[in-house]
């Protein structure tokens, strides 16, 4: 693990195998932060200020664990960590959902519960939640929607509750991104559908929303929902 200076900043992030995640360390790295990445597969980085630690997030004792680890504190934490499963109605599994919950929300709140404090005392902190436009509704989609429309109620309550204590928490939700989560065979039937820039969002782009929110310039914008969204947002 590398070692940290006084005034080293150092983020914990999730789901830095691929993806949104990937592309959000690789931001934070190239802008000097030091990354602890938390997920389930392989490590895809390799950078002396990045330590990742195998754990499964669906785990809440593996949470504490990582959490726990030398290392700490943490002055930002970024939860990019996802799956998505589809189904109609008639069609939803129990279990589908109950994965969902306890990777995107569970997880979060058990994050949460353990950094955010720290940072409160600290007098210093930023968390973002990589939500989704599919958070407003739709159809096909009402496991996976209800799990990100949690996750900015979540913000916005802990937003709350550390505003006069110099932490934020904010949620970044991109339209359809082209990220692995497009491979998964589970949605074969359900092609993303194209914002109307005319095609996906980058997860490039997406990490450079979440460097901002991260860094200090971003000071007064807490408790917000924020989308990237390709145009997909406007009346037409």
């Amino acid at each position: 693990m590398a070692t940290s200076g006084s005034n080293e900043r150092h983020a914990l992030v999730t789901g830095t195998s691929s993806g949104i995640g990937l592309a959000i360390a690789r931001q934070l790295l190239d802008a000097g932060w030091r990354v602890t990445g938390l997920d389930i597969a392989a490590a895809a980085l390799d950078h002396p200020s990045f330590s990742p630690i195998y754990v499964d997030l669906s785990d809440d004792a593996a949470i504490d664990a990582a959490t726990s680890a030398p290392g700490g504190p943490w002055q930002a934490l970024v939860h990019a960590a996802g799956v998505l499963r589809i189904g109609a109605l008639g069609e939803l599994h129990a279990e589908d959902g109950r994965r969902m919950w306890q990777l995107h929300v569970a997880a979060a709140t058990r994050l949460a519960n353990r950094l955010l404090p720290a940072m409160a005392a600290a007098g210093q902190g930023r968390v973002v939640l990589i939500g989704s436009r599919v958070a407003g509704g739709v159809a096909g989609r009402s496991q996976y929607a209800a799990t990100k429309a949690a996750l900015i109620s979540l913000a916005r309550s802990w937003a709350a509750e550390v505003v006069a204590s110099g932490v934020t928490v904010n949620v970044v939700s991109p339209a359809a991104t082209e990220t692995p989560m497009l491979e998964d065979p589970s949605r074969r039937a359900a092609a993303p559908r194209l914002p109307p820039i005319g095609r996906l969002i980058q997860p490039a782009e997406v990490a450079s929303l979440v460097a901002y929110l991260l860094s200090p310039a971003a000071a007064a914008i807490t408790g917000q929902d924020i989308q990237i969204c390709g145009g997909a947002s406007l009346p037409r």
